[in-house]
């Protein structure tokens, strides 16, 4: 698995979880984390979240973490969900340093009762996609900033989520050359 940490600024649109995106992007042909900070503005083209199209929801902030992740091993969706929440999970231990008052429920992170985070999963026939995204700042959703990360903590925040979850994923593959199959001996 591929980490890579963007130095640039980059908007999400929603186009970026299309599967093939960092091989298009980074030339990235393997399982890959892609990192990147940049405002949030989810065309109803690009909302794969059924229940948000319906509701005409917006996906909108000036300013987010984002998180591209690529597996190509399966294409299973329950799978995919589950990877979703153990990303979940991690970005949670990274930003309880700052605040042990998040609350994790399903894929989302809420501080204060206030959605912090956004994020989808889905398949492609080829991978299995999704976006996590952290608001930096915003006027009505939790934030970074909420939690009292200051601005120079923004870029080690994603850099320690990213790691995190390519060293797991690297000690999965490890573990499971070790792991003898059942009933063999």
């Amino acid at each position: 698995m591929q980490s890579i940490i963007l130095d640039t600024k980059l908007d999400y649109d929603g186009s970026q979880i299309s599967s093939l995106w960092a091989y298009n992007f980074a030339d990235v042909q393997e399982d890959s984390v892609i990192a990147f900070r940049g405002g949030c503005d989810v065309s109803i083209e690009h909302m794969i979240d059924l229940e948000d199209r319906k509701n005409d929801d917006l996906i909108l902030s000036e300013d987010m973490l984002h998180f591209i992740v690529e597996h190509f091993d399966s294409t299973d969706l329950k799978l995919v969900y589950a990877r979703q929440r153990l990303f979940t999970a991690i970005a949670s231990e990274v930003l309880s340093q700052y605040c042990n008052h998040i609350i994790r429920k399903g894929d989302d992170l809420f501080v204060a009762g206030k959605k912090l985070t956004v994020s989808i999963a889905s398949t492609s026939a080829v991978s299995q996609k999704f976006h996590f995204g952290i608001n930096i700042s915003h006027d009505h959703y939790g934030s970074l900033h909420d939690l009292g990360a200051c601005n120079d903590e923004i870029v080690p925040i994603m850099e320690n989520i990213a790691r995190l979850y390519h060293d797991e994923f690297v000690d999965i593959e490890r573990d499971l050359r070790k792991s003898r199959p059942l009933d063999v001996i």
